[in-house]
């Protein structure tokens, strides 16, 4: 079955009446919580996840996927009226995007965000259509050996990546993988460090965690900040949404650059659609004519990181459905949510459920036109909503989040282990350490582990298996490659330090 007629098979799934109830309650929650800064799309796909396992997987995986990519179009609109980012991979629109609008140019501001959205969006699809099941043929030749060096370089990658000290990254990728050991061992079955309670029985959830250190310190976070509690929209013309042909000549190539840039980003594990944006505003005003004009209202820096972060959200996929390999938070959230309805990502899923593979890349092209329709008519709603005062918001937020967790089994227990990473999440924040790594590191440990144990088993004990594929060396030598880059400034500034002192 080709790519083409796979997509007719994706459609037929995608246009049935449930699932595209589902698409669209996605995007527009996405779109909704994208607009809204204090939850981000890591803790509204957390509170919808418990919704998902009473659903048909197609309907959860769509629905979730909308929530997703949605929330890239809505931070742009955030962005540019308020001058706070919704999501975090809208942090750079805000430069060009507040000052257009101050200029009185938010409706062109806007227009070029959505369509280059809509754009760059169908761009990251096409090219998920066809690299995706290309990866995963690659990928059937792995083995354990492969798979435990695929997730050590994924692991090294996120801290590699990581916004702040890689020093920090990797110790809370470290302590990630310590907590998944917490349930049952994976292969003598005996349980570990879960101390009589039944609730760790099979290790702590993610649920519980994602809600806790993405959404409550989200909302612990806002509450300390006055630029949230004391917002305002820029009072401006929003007219006008169709840029003019002048918009559409500056904004051309950027769009195009930003939607095979942010593609390729999405596609490496770590927070892709962010580095995709600063990505994309640095290549744009370093090929400008006229560089003095970013940052003074350039329409190319929005039309550029606004294309390179939605095309990113489907570049981030891949890796995911070909690989097993989660790259950011939000795909380990979807692949708990797979595993919840039993099924494995990996090299086999798209043979063995290609009406779920197709049926989300056909929901992908109808939640973008949904967008494109959703954005630009319904922009004074979208204003009036910002106009929500915070204070309403949060105490909403923080009850969905507890009501979702108690939902998913009935336990008290899940409620108070989401309350203390949500306060571990906002001191972590407060001190300069990301949960990223540490909620991938807990999905991708038991993984990382079953497959080291396995690869040792096969080689009766011998560390060479690990080298002895080719494969598995080259991923081993990326890791670590990655690993020593991070270390090496640490100690140069040390050396650095004692030799000044010396002297």
């Amino acid at each position: 079955m080709d790519a083409f007629s796979s997509l007719g098979l994706g459609f037929s799934i995608a246009f049935e009446p449930g699932n595209l109830f589902f698409c669209f309650i996605g995007v527009l929650f996405g779109t909704l919580v994208g607009v809204l800064p204090g939850l981000g799309p890591v803790g509204a796909i957390s509170l919808l996840l418990p919704l998902t396992f009473k659903m048909q997987p197609i309907a959860g995986i769509i629905m979730l996927a909308g929530v997703f990519y949605g929330a890239m179009y809505g931070g742009s609109i955030t962005s540019i009226l308020v001058n706070i980012p919704g999501e975090a991979a809208s942090i750079v629109t805000c430069i060009d995007g507040y000052q257009m609008a101050r200029q009185g140019r938010a409706g062109p501001a806007l227009g070029i965000a959505a369509f280059g959205s809509f754009i760059a969006g169908t761009v990251g699809i096409i090219g998920m259509m066809f690299f995706a099941p290309f990866l995963g043929q690659k990928a059937l030749g792995f083995g354990a050996p492969e798979y435990f060096s695929l997730t050590f370089l994924g692991l090294t990658l996120v801290a590699y990546l990581s916004r702040g000290s890689k020093i920090k990254a990797l110790f809370m990728a470290v302590l990630g993988l310590v907590v998944g050991c917490i349930g049952a061992d994976p292969v003598s079955g005996e349980q570990r460090f879960s101390h009589g309670s039944f609730t760790l029985f099979d290790g702590l959830g993610i649920v519980p965690v994602a809600m806790g250190m993405f959404g409550i310190a989200e909302v612990l976070e806002n509450l300390e900040s006055r630029v949230v509690l004391q917002r305002e929209v820029f009072k401006t013309n929003v007219r006008g949404l169709f840029p003019d042909r002048k918009d559409w000549k500056r904004s051309s190539w950027p769009i195009i650059r930003g939607s095979v840039l942010g593609f390729f980003a999405g596609i490496v594990p770590g927070p892709g659609p962010i580095i995709a944006s600063f990505t994309s505003y640095a290549v744009e005003k370093k090929l400008s004519r006229h560089p003095e004009q970013f940052g003074n209202g350039a329409i190319e820096g929005v039309a550029g990181p606004e294309s390179a972060n939605n095309s990113a959200t489907a570049g981030a996929f891949i890796p995911l459905l070909s690989l097993g390999l989660p790259g950011n938070v939000v795909m380990a959230i979807i692949m708990g949510a797979l595993m919840v309805h039993g099924i494995q990502p990996g090299p086999l899923f798209i043979s063995k459920h290609p009406d779920l593979f197709w049926g989300v890349i056909a929901s992908m092209y109808i939640g973008n036109v949904m967008l494109l329709a959703l954005n630009l008519p319904l922009i004074g709603i979208w204003v009036k909503i910002l106009k929500i005062p915070y204070a309403i918001l949060f105490p909403l937020i923080f009850l969905f989040c507890l009501i979702g967790v108690y939902t998913l089994n009935s336990n008290v227990v899940e409620m108070f282990i989401m309350l203390f990473f949500g306060v571990l999440g906002f001191i972590m924040r407060k001190t300069g350490f990301e949960g990223a790594p540490f909620l991938l590191a807990l999905v991708l440990g038991p993984m990382m582990e079953s497959s080291f144990r396995q690869a040792l088993l096969i080689s009766h004990g011998s560390f060479e298996i690990f080298i002895s594929h080719p494969i598995s060396a080259v991923l081993l030598i990326v890791g670590f490659a990655c690993l020593i880059s991070q270390m090496i400034p640490t100690f140069t500034k040390k050396k650095e330090g004692f030799l000044g002192k010396a002297l």
